[in-house]
């Protein structure tokens, strides 16, 4: 090859190779968002759930805190999982965010949990932060939870055990092992797990029939919603 050839052939080899990193550079960059986005607010809650309970540190504050930096962690996340949320009303969804509830609270004392907790705002605080404490609480069990799991869980898990590109699988595609796995570990995120798996199940299977994130979000807050006014209204605490 002459020396004109190579000189003639620099510029385009490099320019191929400088788009080739480009374009592999932005995809990363993509896919690191699409995790982070899915993953960071519940690892950031989970975290702090697990500081707070080592630490022994007190459950109002704490509990504050760790909802203000979940709910900043999905504003930041927003841009990678808002397109698989369509804004839009279900009676399905608000009925079966019910049902969870009574299955909540009906099955109570029925099976062993694992493990306990309680968040009792008249142990944690003065007279006159009780309301205050109570209101954080209930914000973030309705307005921030039911966001926060369903990302993860609904949006991210139930693909990512699937596939680890897990975009590339449709939102709402339906798979025997990845339905009943992801139902399990969701119901032994919690004390509670029988009534877990069944909430977990639930949720599950209304992003499978809507294809539409926002559906099991809505049913997952109504049930919250019901889960804290009857926490508030009997003073039934350790369901808390």
């Amino acid at each position: 090859m002459t020396v004109h050839a190579l000189a003639t052939l620099g510029p385009n080899v490099t320019t191929s190779s400088f788009r080739k990193t480009a374009a592999s550079r932005s995809s990363f960059t993509g896919y690191g968002y699409a995790y982070l986005s899915h993953v960071l607010p519940f690892a950031v809650f989970a975290l702090c759930t697990v500081a707070s309970s080592l630490l022994d540190l007190p459950k109002g504050p704490s509990y504050a805190v760790k909802t203000l930096l979940t709910a900043g962690c999905l504003a930041w996340a927003w841009n990678g999982f808002k397109g698989e949320i369509r804004v839009t009303f279900s009676g399905e969804a608000v009925l079966a965010g019910i049902f969870v509830f009574f299955c909540w609270v009906g099955l109570d004392g029925l099976y062993p949990h694992a493990g306990q907790s309680a968040f009792n705002p008249y142990q944690e605080a003065p007279g006159e932060l009780v309301c205050l404490l109570i209101a954080v609480r209930v914000l973030g069990a309705v307005l921030v939870v039911p966001l926060m799991e369903e990302v993860f869980w609904r949006s991210f898990a139930l693909r990512f055990v699937l596939r680890k590109d897990f975009l590339a699988i449709p939102l709402g595609s339906f798979s025997w092992y990845a339905f009943v796995l992801n139902v399990v570990l969701f119901g032994f995120e919690h004390h509670r797990w029988l009534a877990g798996i069944l909430a977990g199940a639930v949720y599950a299977l209304l992003l499978y029939r809507t294809k539409n994130l926002f559906i099991p979000i809505l049913s997952h807050t109504v049930t919250n919603l019901f889960l804290a006014l009857y926490v508030v209204y009997s003073g039934n605490w350790s369901f808390w």
